[in-house]
């Protein structure tokens, strides 16, 4: 199945503690059905001490859920669905259910 969500997008955050919220997908694990978005669902994590990095407390990003973000519409910038259609070069290309404009081609 084509990839609804691929690294690089501008996503918003549909459930939980970041509800609204919107941010870049940085990775996206496919497998575990997963990514991670800049800046949300943020934890602390402790860090030991290493030659090259200061321990401490350190804020990292989480995975989050693919079924708890959406696409933000290029248009107006609210959560949408995505769509796949031909191109006039004949190439599958993915499309904003709310506005009908092209993510990618």
């Amino acid at each position: 199945m084509a990839a609804k969500l691929k690294k690089g997008d501008r996503v918003v955050v549909l459930t939980g503690k970041d509800k609204g919220r919107n941010g870049e997908i940085i990775r996206v694990m496919p497998k575990e059905g997963r990514a991670m978005v800049s800046g949300i669902n943020m934890v602390k994590r402790h860090q030991r001490q290493s030659a090259d990095v200061e321990g401490g407390i350190v804020n990292k990003e989480a995975a989050i859920q693919l079924s708890n973000l959406a696409l933000e519409d290029p248009k107006d910038g609210k959560p949408t669905r995505v769509g796949f259609k031909v191109n006039d070069e004949g190439k599958k290309v993915r499309f904003a259910k709310r506005s009908g404009e092209m993510i990618d081609g």
